[in-house]
């Protein structure tokens, strides 16, 4: 069992990574070209680094870790033109052309918040962090994740820039950051549907997308996805209301005589009443039926599932026909999801769909954990886009290599009979990153090196007190 031929592992394989990640730094070399300038192995610096470091993912550890000007690594990052959609459309353009990934796979929507120390970063501000479970001074992106048979990705970003940021006042602010002068306030819903829109014109193959609750309860983002024909397991919260008969929704007719400002919105006006969630899976009439969603690492997904036909309205629009969609976990827990598929859909279909979000979870623990997202400490919209780009590089680079080599270098039947078990490990991210640690390992720092890195520093901390002390006698001199 310690065999490493017996999982798949080639040494030929492992020998070649290096050159692998080169080679594939070479297919998006041209999106890093600029007008003037040849920028593209910056990228394959920055890739490489934030697959092989650790911690400290920031300018100056990368630059150096690459032998590299520091400064050369953010101006590459912070002020370089290069298109950071054009990396993700070929990202994208690739998992289009995987024959693996042409039936049963995913979209998952969620978002990701980082903890900022101060309002000076674009999009910083006091809102809900979720890794923390609190309103913190944080940074919020919107991400769409890719997932098909244990096999995902990052695939599209947006940046939710808060309202308080596109307020006149915040105009000089905006333009020292780079916002782009057409971006306009958009909520996260909003930029979820944007990136969903363009990834379908794209034509990537996928059956269906799933949303969190905060997207999920969003009846906009769900008849937006309807109307373009695609299908969606959607999370709510348990005290989502809905109707077990059709509701009649309609803008009420003034009574004759009456006086007062006419009612113009539209309501629900049978006689049908609205129940919670939460109150159809608590009914003892109620049937569940265990169903085996796939095995994984910890076990299996063999959970208890129950799903009926319900429709929601915001009382604006005609009622919308959905599966409620019920799961029951090991500890007794239910969550909830509503969804648009047809009414023949089988029970494991909608139990299948219903588990994709937990990809999303392992992309965004990874993205941060893994290759370094969360370590960005620059504050310009274009570093949040290249820092994007180059993340979701790193990702497909290690999805594509545990999907390769899992087609290329089967494991041997028999370790599960060995080991007692059904259902072997696949390759993490972390496994891939040790592997390209030892064969192309990182440098270490000579007393030399050590030395101009300290002078470099003082000298930097020099400049930017006299930056800042020209600037406190700009401020204090008489007008």
């Amino acid at each position: 069992m310690f065999d490493p031929r017996s999982w798949g592992l080639s040494n030929a394989a492992i020998n070649s990574l290096g050159q692998r990640l080169y080679d594939f730094w070479d297919r998006y070399s041209d999106s890093f070209q600029t007008t003037t300038r040849d920028t593209s192995y910056y990228a394959l610096d920055y890739l490489s680094a934030i697959l092989r470091m650790n911690d400290e993912r920031n300018f100056t550890k990368i630059g150096l870790s690459a032998g590299e000007s520091p400064q050369n690594i953010q101006h590459f990052m912070s002020n370089s033109p290069w298109s950071a959609q054009d990396v993700l459309s070929q990202v994208r353009e690739e998992i289009s052309q995987t024959p693996a990934f042409a039936t049963g796979s995913a979209l998952i929507l969620d978002e990701s918040a980082d903890e900022k120390a101060s309002d000076k970063t674009l999009g910083a501000a006091r809102q809900h962090n979720g890794r923390l479970g609190k309103i913190e001074m944080s940074q919020v992106g919107t991400f769409l994740a890719y997932a098909n048979s244990g096999i995902w990705t990052w695939i599209d970003g947006e940046l939710f820039i808060p309202q308080r940021w596109f307020a006149p006042a915040m105009t000089k602010e905006r333009a020292r950051l780079g916002v782009p002068p057409d971006r306009e306030f958009s909520t996260k819903i909003e930029l979820g549907w944007r990136m969903i829109e363009r990834v379908k014109a794209e034509g990537l193959p996928f059956e269906m997308v799933c949303f969190d609750t905060l997207y999920g309860r969003s009846q906009w983002l769900r008849r937006q996805v309807e109307s373009a024909g695609l299908t969606y397991i959607a999370d709510v919260a348990c005290n989502t209301r809905v109707y077990l008969t059709c509701p009649q929704v309609a803008v009420p007719k003034a009574k004759e005589g009456s006086r007062g400002r006419r009612v113009s919105k539209g309501r629900v006006v049978s006689d049908e009443k609205a129940v919670e969630v939460r109150q159809i899976a608590a009914r003892a009439e109620r049937v569940w039926r265990r169903v085996r969603v796939r095995a994984s690492e910890r076990g299996e997904i063999n959970d208890y599932f129950s799903a009926l036909r319900v429709w929601t309205t915001d009382g604006q629009q005609q009622p919308l026909e959905e599966w409620l969609i019920m799961r029951k976990d090991a500890e007794g827990k239910i969550y909830y999801a509503l969804s648009n598929a047809s009414e023949e859909t089988p029970l494991e279909r909608l139990a299948w769909g219903k588990c994709q979000r937990q990809f999303i979870e392992h992309s965004n623990q990874e993205a941060k954990s893994e290759v370094g997202w969360s370590e960005l400490r620059a504050q310009k919209y274009l570093a949040w886009e290249h820092h994007l780009a180059l993340t979701i590089l790193a990702t497909w680079f290690v999805a594509q290599t545990k999907l390769e080599w899992r087609e290329k270098y089967k494991r041997e039947e028999e370790l599960k009979q060995e080991l007692g078990t059904s259902e072997l490990p696949a390759l993490s991210t972390a496994n891939i990153r040790e592997l390209l640690k030892a064969v192309m390992p990182l440098p270490q720092l000579s007393v030399e090196a050590a030395t101009k890195l300290v002078v470099d520093r003082l000298v930097n901390r020099a400049r930017s007190r006299k930056s800042r002390m020209k600037a406190m006698d700009h401020k204090h001199s008489p007008v």
